[in-house]
């Protein structure tokens, strides 16, 4: 199929989509919109609805790339509430993994996983389909549905996965099978990662934390110590990875929430060197020489 043309879309100002009534002039705005809504479809992730400059990468927004700003857009940011719920819920349970405080029962995760890093999470990854942010969706409502998967799975006497398993498989089988969801994680984060390389450095650390996070977890419940429980030194080394994508999170959020209006200072964000945004400056800095 041959792109749309300009011709394919000429005012028509005498009749209308029907061809019987008198038409409205279709303005530059609109005219752009259609040519780019014929050339990539009308899905809500297009990205379509706006003419204006693209913008560089901003974990603050969860864009890794250049992306357009929503004009007229009718939902706030959703990213630092997304990136917040995610952020508490991952510091609470990587601190038990740590076992701060001699604290090794998740049990009080649960809750937080339900309500805030759950269904918090999922709603924050609607809305940012809703503002047209492909990744942001992705990440966040996927992030979401691990939280109230975790909160399924645990549950005390809820829905008994855990007791089933147990009873059928033994311990050794309950943590094997803990261990492949969490590989299928760990797989899913990594292709998250590489959409990160040329975004914020931050951007980048938060998605290769929690990467690392989900790789010793995963391995520690294959790779088991005694008694048939989870390889402690794996564990606890999951948790500090968690712990420090939990700051990155929140320092993410901090920056879209953060701006002249509402704060004396603004959170600096560091581009790649072969970010869009890093190549554009030097542009800037070479032609002014």
């Amino acid at each position: 199929m041959s792109e749309p043309t300009d011709k394919d879309f000429a005012d028509n100002g005498n009749v209308s989509s029907t061809g019987t009534e008198p038409g409205r002039i279709m303005t530059h705005e609109e005219r752009e919109v259609a040519q780019a809504a014929a050339r990539f479809g009308y899905g809500p992730l297009a990205q379509v609805s706006t003419t204006a400059e693209r913008l560089p990468a901003f974990g603050g927004e969860f864009q890794p790339g250049l992306y357009r700003s929503v004009e007229q857009r009718k939902f706030a940011n959703p990213a630092p509430m997304g990136l917040a719920s995610f952020a508490l819920t991952t510091f609470l349970l990587s601190l038990i993994n740590l076992q701060t405080r001699g604290v090794t029962t998740p049990n009080i995760v649960v809750a937080s996983a339900y309500g805030y890093g759950g269904l918090v999470q999922l709603l924050a990854g609607m809305w940012e389909m809703a503002v047209g942010n492909t990744f942001g969706a992705t990440a966040l409502s996927s992030y979401g549905g691990f939280w109230i998967t975790y909160g399924i799975m645990f549950t005390p006497g809820g829905f008994e996965i855990v007791k089933e398993m147990t009873e059928k498989n033994g311990v050794a089988g309950l943590q094997t099978a803990v261990g492949l969801w969490l590989f299928g994680w760990w797989i899913f984060t990594t292709i998250l990662l590489l959409c990160t390389l040329k975004s914020t450095v931050v951007f980048f650390l938060l998605f290769l934390t929690v990467d690392l996070a989900f790789l010793m977890l995963a391995l520690g419940h294959i790779f088991l110590g005694s008694e048939s429980l989870p390889n402690t030194t794996l564990v606890k080394a999951g948790g500090g990875f968690g712990v420090i994508a939990s700051f990155l999170a929140w320092y993410s959020a901090l920056a879209g929430l953060a701006d002249t209006s509402n704060s004396f200072f603004i959170i600096p964000v560091a581009h790649f060197p072969w970010s869009a945004k890093a190549l554009e400056r030097r542009k800037i800095n070479h032609e002014a020489v």
